[in-house]
């Protein structure tokens, strides 16, 4: 099996020896251990003719590690499902199962783990979670200051519903939790219900939805209703009774936070119309939206600044006379130019105009222009700035405007 670049050539080499000598259990947890060292969002190990492909996903971005050999890559994803709590005798459905971070050096963080058959075997992709405690401040997240004094006003709203939309993978739950971090506090009542329960939040009441047992968001929203809540945080809006409980909750005395798929703000507003939710109750309901993605920020320590080509600034919308940034990649330790992530945003402002305009079922690209009149940033205008404040690379800027190609 042919790996065409390993990053990390001290994990391989690590992964290396322990593989001569066979030792499943050992690999298993350096690989795991390592994967936390690296900030590693996942692991997926990926069956292939002859072994099993390690990748961890580093900043977004799937990086090789190591290939194994079959009869040591079946014997590591045994282990992996034995720890996992899952059954290893079953291979031809898929399963999910849960790694306590207490097995790996006290580490306070757990793994997700979720087995898939395929025509070459089981693929198991792992979700490294995140320290719970490891909350960021709002003002950690990539709002820029306008933003943010949007977001902080929404929040004081008393009721109504408050979305916070994106593809999969654009760090909507991270911006949830913030939210609903900025919320908690002794004098209210706040209670989430998630599939699963990802982090904790001190002095909330989490409940994890559980569909064999019918307790299925819809059911739960309708018992937390009945539980004189202030703040009520939803993983996700899924399905169409969700939606209609949600936006009415929002219309009765409780500020619903929560998740949508969806490619901007304005097209969240059609999405809700999809699920059944009629225009009136949804201009009452709704306070805001805010629709984010997640691009890598250019190392500190490893970039060079330059000036763009006039055809790239005109091409992407740039101002002239700005120096850019790029990464410079260094073939070890994951060191691809870039370090870590940060938000980038746009924040819909429910005003009466808008209201107005979902009320008469206005088309979604009148809403976003309307929204824009009222001083919102587009995801392509705060992206932009993220160049120009030399946070982020020209190479994020196109992914993101052929992104928004797609969504609009």
């Amino acid at each position: 099996m042919s790996v065409s670049r390993i990053p990390n050539t001290a994990l391989a080499a690590e992964l290396t020896e322990l593989l001569s000598v066979v030792d499943p259990y050992s690999v298993a947890d350096v690989l795991l251990k390592r994967a936390f060292d690296h900030r590693a969002t996942d692991v997926h190990l990926d069956p292939t003719p002859v072994g099993v492909r390690v990748r961890f996903r580093v900043d977004g971005r799937l990086q090789d590690i190591i290939p194994v050999p079959a009869a040591a890559g079946n014997n590591l994803l045994s282990r992996i499902k034995i720890t996992a709590g899952m059954d290893i005798s079953e291979r031809r459905v898929p399963q999910d199962g849960h790694i306590s971070a207490q097995q790996f050096d006290g580490i306070s963080r757990d793994i997700r783990v979720s087995s898939l058959p395929t025509i070459y075997g089981e693929r198991l992709t792992l979700r490294m979670m995140p320290d719970s405690e490891e909350f960021p401040r709002l003002e950690d997240l990539g709002f820029f200051n306008n933003q943010l004094a949007v977001v902080k006003n929404l929040l004081k709203c008393p009721y109504g519903l408050l979305l916070i939309v994106g593809p999969v993978g654009a760090g909507k739950s991270t911006t949830l939790f913030s939210l609903l971090k900025e919320l908690n506090s002794a004098d209210r009542s706040l209670v989430t219900i998630e599939d699963p329960v990802e982090r904790l939040l001190p002095g909330a009441n989490q409940i994890q939805v559980h569909g064999k047992t019918g307790l299925t968001f819809a059911a739960a929203l309708r018992g937390v209703l009945r539980q004189d809540p202030d703040i009520l945080g939803i993983g996700e809006i899924r399905d169409a009774e969700t939606a209609a409980i949600a936006c009415h909750a929002a219309m009765t005395g409780v500020l619903v936070l929560s998740t949508l798929h969806a490619g901007s703000t304005a097209s969240a507003l059609a999405i809700l119309r999809q699920f059944g939710v009629h225009s009136t109750v949804l201009g009452d309901g709704i306070r805001g939206i805010v629709s984010q993605r997640l691009v890598r920020r250019v190392s500190v320590d490893s970039r060079e600044e330059y000036i763009p080509a006039d055809e790239a600034i005109e091409r992407l919308g740039l101002q002239c006379g700005h120096n850019v940034v790029r990464g410079i990649p260094v073939d070890s330790n994951f060191r691809t130019g870039y370090s870590g992530r940060i938000g980038v945003f746009e924040t819909l402002r429910a005003s009466p105009a808008v209201r107005d305009a979902i009320d008469r079922h206005a088309s979604t690209e009148e809403i976003r222009q309307i929204a824009i009149s009222e001083g919102m940033a587009t995801l392509e205008d705060s992206v932009r700035r993220h160049v120009q404040e030399k946070t982020t690379s020209l190479e994020e800027l196109e992914r993101m405007l052929l992104d928004m190609q797609l969504h609009y």
